[in-house]
């Protein structure tokens, strides 16, 4: 009995709990309506979520700026020694701008509120 019970045990699936370490967001005006956003957090999963960090600080900036929408032009991600870095540009927009890489802000903020992470 307690060799089938040490089985049972060893089959159970591990389950790593998902702590990122969100270390901040700096904004940059490039020109007009592009924004520069680089983020920087630890314990990421993989380069999404570094995106993802991205896109909620695009989002917040977004609706502070009294804007409603944003586009995602590029995002670059890099993990060193277990620090993710990403440097994402976005345009904001009042209007929905055109593309395929589009965000409602507020949508988007009220997800990240959701899912724990931090906007500007």
């Amino acid at each position: 009995m307690c060799a089938l019970a040490a089985c049972q045990s060893a089959e159970q699936p591990v389950v790593e709990v998902f702590r990122p370490e969100y270390q901040g967001v700096q904004t940059r005006l490039l020109e007009g309506d592009l924004v520069n956003f680089l983020v920087t957090m630890q314990r990421a999963r993989d380069r999404q979520d570094v995106i993802d960090y991205a896109e909620c600080a695009a989002a917040q900036y977004a609706l502070i700026r009294g804007f409603g929408f944003a586009r995602q032009v590029r995002t670059n991600v890099v993990e060193e020694g277990g620090l993710w870095r990403g440097d994402a540009v976005y345009t904001v927009s009042p209007a929905l701008p055109r593309g395929l890489r589009t965000i409602d802000a507020e949508v988007v903020v009220q997800n990240c509120f959701e899912k724990g992470i931090p906007t500007v």
